[in-house]
């Protein structure tokens, strides 16, 4: 399961705090399965992993953040 990084202070001028997130002690592949789907795009920014985009909730924003930001 890939899992990309964004600093927190990009995190922060991005508000990426505005997506659904989890704590990155938690299992990404259980939160895959479970609430985000298998193709969901995850950023982790500080201690919180976050879900940018979900095939059932697509967000432009949240795809230039994983693709353009993220690394």
């Amino acid at each position: 399961m890939r899992v990309r990084y964004l600093p927190v202070t990009e995190g922060r001028r991005l508000h990426i705090d505005a997506f659904p997130n989890f704590s990155a002690s938690g299992s990404v592949k259980g939160m895959k399965e479970k609430y985000y789907g298998k193709d969901a795009l995850l950023v982790r920014c500080g201690s919180y992993i976050y879900c940018v985009w979900q095939k059932a909730k697509p967000s432009q924003y949240g795809m230039e953040i994983y693709y353009n930001r993220a690394h």
